[in-house]
Parts: C-alpha cells; sequence; structure tokens
C-alpha cells in the first residue's frame, strides 16, 4: 500500500509515553505520518493517536512485545502494509529498572538485553530495505549510562553501551542508503519511583544546574533526519554533566 497524503513516514518504537510520546508528537508536528508501538500503555497510546489525528496526521498503533524475536518483523510488516514506504526509524522503547548486578540472572539479563539491544537490531534489520528505497534513516535512543558505570542499573548500562555500539555498526552497514545516529539523554523526566530530593540532586550535577525536557530529544531527532551529512553520530543532551565533576574531590 502507498501511502496517500505522500507525508514522510516514521516508526517510533515505545512511542506512546516519557520520550518517545514527545518524539510522536513532534514528528506529526513536522507533518510526519506514523506508526507508533507500545507494549502496556493502551491507554496512553490512544491519546497519542487521538493528537496525531488532531494536527492532521495519520498514526497507527502496534501493540507489540519486542523482547519476542518475531515480534520486529510484525511491525516492519504493519509500516509496509499501512503506508508503504518508511523514512524514518527511531528505536525508542526500552527498559529501565534497577538491579543488583551480582544478583542478576539468566531472565533478567536476557530480558533487558532483548528489549534494549537487540530489538533495535532486529526492527532494522527488518526495515533495511524500506529505508534504503527512501534513503532514510535511524535515530537510537541510548541514555548516559552508554558511557559511565551505572551500578545500580548493571544491565541497563550494558545494554546500552552495547547499542551504542550497535548504532556505529548499522552506520557503516547501512551507508551510504541510510543514516544511522544516536541520542543519549540525561535528565528530562523524572522516574516515577525516585524523589524529589534525588532528582534535585541529579540536575544540580550538570554544569548547566537544571533538568532538561523530552522536547529537547525531539528536535534533535528532527534534526538528525534531515542531516544529510551525518551518520554514526552520538548527541549527548544532558546540560553537560557528561563532563563529570570540574576538580578532585575537596578536602573536609
Amino acid at each position: 500500500m502507498s501511502n496517500p497524503n505522500s507525508n514522510k513516514i516514521a516508526l517510533v518504537t515505545g512511542g506512546a509515553i516519557r520520550i518517545g510520546r514527545a518524539i510522536s508528537i513532534a514528528l506529526a508536528e513536522a507533518g510526519y505520518d506514523l506508526v507508533v508501538t507500545y507494549y502496556s500503555s493502551m491507554d496512553q497510546a490512544v491519546e497519542v493517536q487521538e493528537i496525531i489525528s488532531g494536527l492532521g496526521c495519520q498514526c497507527k498503533l502496534v501493540q507489540a512485545d519486542l523482547r519476542e524475536p518475531s515480534t520486529p518483523n510484525i511491525v516492519v510488516e504493519s509500516v509496509e502494509q499501512t503506508f508503504g514506504q518508511l523514512d524514518l526509524l527511531v528505536n525508542s522503547a526500552a527498559s529501565f529498572e534497577s538491579s543488583s548486578l551480582l544478583e542478576s540472572g539468566v531472565d533478567e539479563w536476557d530480558s533487558v538485553m532483548a528489549l534494549n539491544c537487540r530489538a533495535p537490531h532486529l526492527i532494522v534489520r527488518a526495515a533495511a530495505d524500506l529505508l534504503r528505497e527512501s534513503r532514510g534513516s535511524v535515530v537510537n535512543i541510548l541514555d548516559l549510562s552508554a558511557f559511565q558505570p551505572w551500578t545500580e542499573f548493571p544491565t541497563h548500562a550494558v545494554s546500552k553501551a552495547g547499542l551504542a555500539h550497535l548504532t556505529r555498526i548499522q552506520a557503516r552497514v547501512l551507508a551510504p542508503e541510510v543514516r544511522v545516529n544516536a541520542i543519549a539523554p540525561g535528565a528530562l523526566l523524572q522516574p516515577s519511583n525516585w524523589s524529589d530530593k534525588r532528582w534535585t540532586a541529579v540536575t544540580k550535577a550538570a554544569p548547566l544546574k537544571c533538568s532538561g525536557s523530552p522536547d529537547d530529544v525531539s528536535q534533535a531527532v528532527l534534526f538528525f533526519a534531515d542531516a544529510d551529512f551525518v551518520t554514526g553520530e552520538i548527541l549527548t543532551i544532558d546540560g553537560g554533566r557528561h563532563l563529570g565533576p570540574d576538580g578532585p574531590p575537596t578536602s573536609v
């Protein structure tokens, strides 16, 4: 099926909540029709669909457990059947659960890796022909744990580090037709299980002394979508937090 409106088409995984939601809406505001996947957030997904429809764009929802190896193919088939093309793929779906490294078992490890690292590979593999045909692009969503040893989130951090390197490999393999980049956000949205005190401490640790907004990531996605001479790049959006402390600890 072809896209009758000739809009560009984007696929956003995990596009119903948090950063994924902001990306989905921003893309619709920029004139994209969308396919948005969600896992359990059906009410939020329907709300996003209604917002996108109100902006005059189409939005197809696909319920998907991307931990299942067959699901990426099903999602991409839905894109092809609905629109017949794909211009932009945003891999935003991820889990973010704390754990203990020495207590992390096989099931937890495999579940996190399957969603955060393997799924972005499988969905890009499934979508490669569509992306080549449109000379489209991929944006993978990381976070600072890809570069820092977050001991409270060990499996998550390793999965995001893997996705960072996968981004570079995908950029090499899919060039020159398809560009692949990534975004590593810092403190944008307070986790529901974090205290205000902890959140404030994190935001104040950045040189800019504040938190960001999901819109900061959305604007970066739009930049990468149009940046025809950029591939293999990882853009950190964190108020400078990745710079670390400004000197050695002071004596007490």
